[in-house]
């Protein structure tokens, strides 16, 4: 069981740095092409993984259409708004917002799943916008700016919630390795044009640091990280990791703090607070016990 939480925290480790080496990326790289190399090394993983294990179901024409919806949206848009978000936003902020997901995702499930919504999910949906407010404001009304970067970053989280509203309605008809793999490569296919137009100008970076870093957290985020947790998930209490995730936004501030020298201000901390603990409330489902 320890083994399984270590592993589990190693992963929320490497999702909330993202966060801060997605912010160094995007100095180095334009933000489409950035998307566009990303999701090719993804997909070379994934083409790897589907030969080594022989087991990718082929699709019809309905589910051909749902992929190529989830590729779009779930990965080409989510990818893109997240770096051209970072190029101006802040990691730590950044890292805030999307922490906030898991409430969109439960608003978006009761909507097209029929799933319940509780008190329990709004008022935890209260206490994570003034989160937000807090950190964006820094503690004062006079600072309010919406940065256009952290707009992009809304973007993401909406496009991450309906990602996996997507994902859970596909999973019913065919396996996560077949969706995972599919959509990734139509969301490669679909940004390669887009790297020629919405690039201006287009940045490639040059030393081996860059790529290094490019393709490694392409291939540790996105692949090694992601397969860790499915694999540890099943052995400890779901509820449980589900509050080690929340911890990613105490991550990217640490992170932030190392390697660009951030300093973590008090209203990013009682923010921070607010939004973890909004989203531990509204997600918390009490254990039922049977005799």
């Amino acid at each position: 069981m320890l083994k399984a939480y270590s592993w589990l925290t190693f992963c929320v480790i490497v999702w909330g740095s993202n966060f801060v080496f997605g912010k160094m990326l995007v100095q180095d790289f334009s933000p489409t092409l950035l998307t566009s190399l990303r999701l090719f090394f993804i997909v070379l993983l994934l083409v790897g993984l589907s030969s080594y294990k022989r087991h990718v179901k082929r699709l019809n024409k309905t589910e051909w259409l749902a992929i190529f919806a989830l590729g779009i949206i779930g990965v080409f848009i989510n990818q893109w708004s997240f770096f051209v978000g970072l190029e101006t936003a802040d990691p730590t902020t950044s890292a805030l917002i999307l922490a906030t997901a898991p409430i969109l995702t439960g608003f978006l499930a009761a909507a097209f799943l029929k799933e319940k919504l509780t008190i329990r999910m709004l008022l935890g949906s209260v206490f994570a916008i003034t989160g937000i407010f807090l950190v964006v404001t820094n503690g004062s009304l006079s600072a309010l700016y919406i940065n256009k970067g952290l707009l992009w970053i809304v973007v993401t989280m909406i496009t991450f919630a309906i990602m996996i509203i997507m994902t859970r309605m596909l999973s019913q008809r065919m396996d996560p390795l077949t969706i995972t793999l599919y959509s990734n490569i139509v969301g490669f296919i679909v940004s390669i044009p887009f790297v020629f137009v919405l690039d201006n100008p287009l940045r490639m970076g040059v030393t081996v640091f860059d790529w290094a870093l490019l393709i490694g957290t392409a291939i540790t985020v996105h692949g090694i990280a992601t397969l860790i947790w499915n694999t540890n998930i099943k052995q400890v209490d779901a509820s449980k990791a589900s509050i080690l995730s929340n911890l990613e936004p105490f991550v990217a501030m640490i992170t932030g703090l190392i390697l660009l020298y951030k300093p973590i201000t008090s209203a990013e901390i009682a923010g921070s607070l607010l939004i973890v603990g909004g989203v531990i409330f509204s997600t918390y489902q009490r254990k039922r016990y049977t005799v």
